[in-house]
């Protein structure tokens, strides 16, 4: 196993990447995750972090969290650009993780599902080579109209708030050239509503874009595997019909991009 920590732009990015070995998988060129951990724009959840990494990496991905600076310290469009340098540096670097610099996916929960979505809609605007080949959104803030969760863009925009929040409304965002996306949201989720998702899946479908929402009965917000792994004295749900969104994205994904 690799296991690196690296300084990105100010952000740290942790990889986890299976190694390849003679007589066993000897060639193995796997698809690459990077996470972008929820928290509002004001920390990086933990819960959404190395436990997230592992659980795909035992589906045969190589992974990377992206710890990206949060307010006050780095606003709007600070931790866009360290996410788009870290795609940038993996795809560059894929022989050493013995991944494909064709199959890269960004995934990002809550807060960090904005990101990933931010660099999904907008990585034209910074370089081809930051183009995610695929997002995986899960409970991620999308909307900042009728539907917003307005601390994280608070926290993301500072004191220019008024000026740009409409701007980082990302299902305005959505063109032909966003990658595929699979997406999922509990529709009880008390923190951000799963019309966030609903709204990114629609623009989704109006560009003709492969993508798939999937909507889960119940649960509340910040499940992450919700199970056993990523319980903690402030998320004690399991949820045995959300649990399941691991192996759903991953067959998905590997039908759709990898």
């Amino acid at each position: 196993m690799i296991y690196e920590r690296l300084l990105m732009d100010g952000a740290v990015l942790t990889v986890y990447a299976p190694s390849n070995y003679p007589g066993f998988n000897q060639g193995t060129k796997r698809p690459f995750l990077l996470i972008c951990p929820g928290g509002g724009y004001e920390r990086c959840s933990e819960r959404e972090s190395e436990p997230v990494a592992i659980r795909f990496m035992s589906m045969g991905y190589a992974c990377a969290v992206l710890h990206y600076t949060v307010s006050p310290d780095g606003y709007w469009p600070v931790a866009l650009h360290q996410l788009a340098h870290s795609v940038e540096y993996v795809r560059n670097h894929c022989t050493k993780y013995f991944a494909d610099p064709s199959k890269i996916i960004v995934a990002g929960f809550s807060a960090g599902g904005h990101l990933a979505a931010c660099l999904g809609t907008m990585w034209r605007e910074i370089s081809d080579g930051c183009r995610p080949d695929g997002l995986l959104l899960c409970y991620p803030v999308i909307n900042s109209g009728e539907y917003e969760h307005a601390a994280s863009f608070r926290n993301l925009l500072g004191s220019r708030y008024e000026e740009l929040k409409d701007s980082l409304s990302l299902e305005k965002r959505v063109t032909p050239l966003t990658p595929p996306a699979f997406i999922w949201h509990t529709k009880t989720d008390e923190s951000v509503n799963y019309m966030n998702s609903v709204l990114f899946a629609r623009a989704l479908e109006k560009c003709g874009i492969p993508h798939e929402l999937r909507l889960f009965s119940s649960g509340g917000h910040g499940l992450s595997l919700a199970d056993e792994s990523v319980m903690s004295p402030s998320h004690r749900e399991v949820n045995r019909e959300v649990s399941v969104w691991p192996e759903l994205a991953d067959s998905w994904l590997r039908k759709n991009i990898v």
